[in-house]
């Protein structure tokens, strides 16, 4: 999964998931979450990598996780019982592949057609992320190495799907000892200003920093 970033022109950005479109039977036609078998000798995170990097080119996942098991009898069609696990994988915002010609973004809050139970495991992975950008430092896996707060904010609404406010989220994440600055400035766009300050995550681990705190969306 990535955010948009909030300079390419999509308002606050929306959070997207990779599909490719499946040209075999079963579901053939509709859109699946990359995936494949495990090798013999490789471990589960090893395996994602690679088959993300020969599949769709996918190399520059800054943070993989486990997710969920889905077993469900008849989440395949046939007579072979299939289980997945699934991971949640996050690359930056800034990150965009040579995609190949069945390989696309989808935004995650309007996917389309979708195989097997893939649907069910997007939003699982979707839910997994907002909720751990409350508590966590996950925002560093999906944003570029420096940033201004504006494009973090932005980076923050697309993720968690609601406007977040640049003042409260540097206020929480400075708190939390998560943010620094780098003593840069970004350029002055084409209206002039002030030019933003540039910052940095502190760190590019994933570490809960405050397990009772929420970001929530404003009350209507």
């Amino acid at each position: 999964m990535r955010p948009t970033s909030p300079h390419t022109g999509a308002g606050e950005g929306v959070l997207q998931v990779l599909l490719w479109k499946r040209a075999l039977e079963p579901h053939a036609g509709r859109w699946s979450l990359p995936g494949g078998r495990l090798g013999p000798n490789e471990d589960v995170e090893a395996s994602i990598r690679r088959q993300l990097a020969e599949k769709v080119d996918v190399r520059q996942l800054t943070h993989v996780e486990q997710l969920a098991v889905f077993s469900r009898p008849d989440r395949v069609p046939g007579d072979e019982r299939v289980v997945a696990t699934a991971f949640l994988g996050l690359v930056p915002c800034n990150v965009d592949p040579e995609l190949p010609a069945d390989t696309a973004w989808h935004p995650v809050d309007a996917l389309p057609d979708t195989a097997f139970d893939h649907q069910a495991i997007v939003l699982r992975a979707r839910d997994r992320l907002r909720a751990k950008l409350s508590y966590t430092n996950l925002g560093f896996a999906l944003a570029p190495a420096e940033f201004t707060i504006s494009a973090l904010r932005g980076l923050y609404s697309a993720a968690l799907g609601y406007k977040v406010s640049a003042t409260n989220l540097q206020r929480v994440l400075s708190r939390r000892g998560l943010l620094e600055p780098t003593g840069a400035t970004a350029p002055t766009g084409p209206s002039g200003g002030r030019p933003a300050a540039l910052f940095r995550f502190s760190r590019s681990d994933m570490l809960v920093t405050d397990p009772f705190a929420v970001f929530k969306p404003p009350r209507a």
